[in-house]
Order: structure tokens, then C-alpha cells, then sequence
């Protein structure tokens, strides 16, 4: 199957060649041309044969909008975009009603996996038409994780973006709770070997976890994470997760708690975020900030 793909960031560029290795033809754009196959959009839509299909990975917001305005002009009835990146479900239903007035498909796909996506696949929570996510079948097949998992077409329009958002809401409440676990261990006088204490939780817990396995990386990198500054960004998504709790009038303690705590971390150097800050960066290559020499 043929795809162009726009964004070849840290997911996109290795979404591409996760799904060249599957045996499909992906044609890459993105700003920076070292890492483009071709000069801009327009010459990827035409070096892509009819009915084509877009994959966007690009910043959510004013970016992706640009990207849709772009296609929407250049792309014919039957072809078919894809936003793979973070956008928020509200605008999904928007960008499907501008691309459908044309004639074009629209799917949105929230997508897990983060740096790590190349070498185990990423998971897939996919919103659309049925008739468009069945023709999109064999890209989402080369991307998600060998085995009965990892894929959901979680229903129409927006479903996809939605479900990845309380994802990563839920990811930012076990991410604290990490993170409040650490530094309880590391401030008693008793405890000599934090490291140590979180890798004896790696088999046969119940809190054992790939976010585990990840925040014992950091620790094998930096023992007391005092390389780290305790700040710790928020991608938006935990925002909007706690909107949807209230529009909906869903108690979410935890997820609203995890995500105050990183704004605290604007306002001090947080112990906590220093945790963080390091998950963040270990499954998802997200910056951190260094402490001063």
C-alpha cells in the first residue's frame, strides 16, 4: 500500500520506516529537508496514485490546521487523511466536516509508543467511517505491536483522539504516583538503595509496569536523578481530560491532582518531577531541563 506521511519527527520518522520494513511504499515530507523524500506537499500528493491516504503527524493546533487547509486543496473526492498526532477531538469533527464538503475521508488515530514505537509497535485507538479505517487496515497492521493487541477502532469521529487523551490522563496519574513513591523512599534514613528497591518491583508486583522498567532506566542513568531539574511540562492532553471530567461530571481525583502537581513543579525545584521529568524523556524522548553546574 502506498502512504505519504507528513511530520517525520521523533514518531513520525521512525513510524515511516517501521511501515517501509512491512513492505509498504511511504513517501515522507517534512520541513526540514534532510529528512524529506520529496520538496514539499504538493509533490507528495502527486507522486501518490489514487485514492490516496495522508498520514499527519504533526504539532496539534494551529500546525495541523495549516496541514488540513494544505490538503484540502490539493487532495480529489476518495482520497483519504489521517491525523495521527495529538490533536484534540473537538477539532477532529471539524477538520472531518472541511476535508468531507470535498469528498475526502477523515480518520483520526491516537497514537502511543513514543521513541520506543520503531522496535515494539505503537499502539493504535482509531476514530472514522468504518469504510475509510477498513481501507487504512494494512498501515495500522504494520504499525501496531505483533499479537492480538494493540489496536482499537474505538468509534466515529474524535473516538480515537478522545480515548488517547484519557490515556494519557491515566499516564499522568501513574506517573505520579511513581514519582511520590520515589521520594518518600529516597527522603527516610533507612532506605540505602532506592534503585535497587524499584528494580525488586519489576517482577512479580502488582505495580510492576512498563513505566516501571522506564523510571528504572533513569534511575541505572543517574542514581539520585540530580542531574535533573524537578520540572516537568504538560503536553495539553492531561488538560483536556480533566475539561472532559467536568463537562461530564466524572470524578477524576487522580488525574486532576497529577496534573496540579506539574504545575507545582513550575514553582519549585519538585523532587517528584525530577521522576517525571525523567518517564517523560525515557518512553517518549521528551526534553528535560538539567540542573546548573
Amino acid at each position: 500500500m502506498q502512504l505519504g506521511l507528513i511530520g517525520l519527527g521523533k514518531m513520525g520518522g521512525n513510524m515511516r520506516e517501521r511501515i517501509r520494513r512491512a513492505g509498504h511504499t511511504v513517501l515522507g515530507y517534512d520541513r526540514n529537508p534532510q529528512l524529506s523524500d520529496v520538496a514539499d506537499v504538493a509533490e507528495l500528493v502527486a507522486r501518490l496514485d489514487a485514492p490516496r491516504t495522508i498520514w499527519v503527524m504533526v504539532p496539534a493546533g494551529t500546525a495541523t490546521q495549516s496541514v488540513i487547509d494544505e490538503l484540502g486543496e490539493l487532495l480529489e473526492a476518495g482520497d483519504t487523511v489521517v491525523d495521527g498526532g495529538n490533536s484534540r477531538w473537538t477539532d477532529d469533527e471539524k477538520h472531518a466536516a472541511e476535508l468531507g464538503a470535498k469528498g475526502i475521508g477523515f480518520v483520526d488515530a491516537g497514537v502511543s509508543g513514543g521513541v520506543w514505537g520503531l522496535q515494539n509497535g505503537y499502539a493504535l485507538m482509531v476514530g472514522g467511517a468504518k469504510k475509510d479505517v477498513e481501507r487504512l487496515q494494512p498501515i495500522f497492521e504494520a504499525l501496531k505491536p505483533e499479537g492480538p493487541y494493540g489496536y482499537v477502532h474505538a468509534g466515529k469521529v474524535g473516538a480515537g483522539h478522545f480515548s488517547k487523551m484519557v490515556h494519557n490522563g491515566i499516564e499522568y496519574a501513574m506517573m505520579q504516583a511513581y514519582a511520590e513513591g520515589w521520594e518518600l523512599l529516597e527522603k527516610v534514613d533507612s532506605v540505602d538503595n532506592v534503585r535497587e528497591v524499584f528494580r525488586s518491583w519489576q517482577d512479580g508486583t502488582v505495580i510492576r509496569s512498563w513505566l516501571l522498567d522506564l523510571a528504572v532506566n533513569a534511575l541505572e542513568d543517574d542514581e539520585h536523578l540530580e542531574k535533573l531539574k524537578g520540572f516537568a511540562q504538560d503536553s495539553g492532553e492531561g488538560r483536556w481530560t480533566v475539561e472532559a471530567a467536568v463537562d461530564h461530571a466524572v470524578p477524576l481525583p487522580a488525574i486532576t491532582a497529577s496534573l496540579f502537581a506539574r504545575f507545582a513543579s513550575r514553582q519549585d525545584d519538585s523532587p517528584q518531577m525530577k521522576m517525571i521529568a525523567a518517564l517523560r524523556n525515557q518512553f517518549g524522548g521528551h526534553a528535560v531541563e538539567p540542573t546548573k553546574e
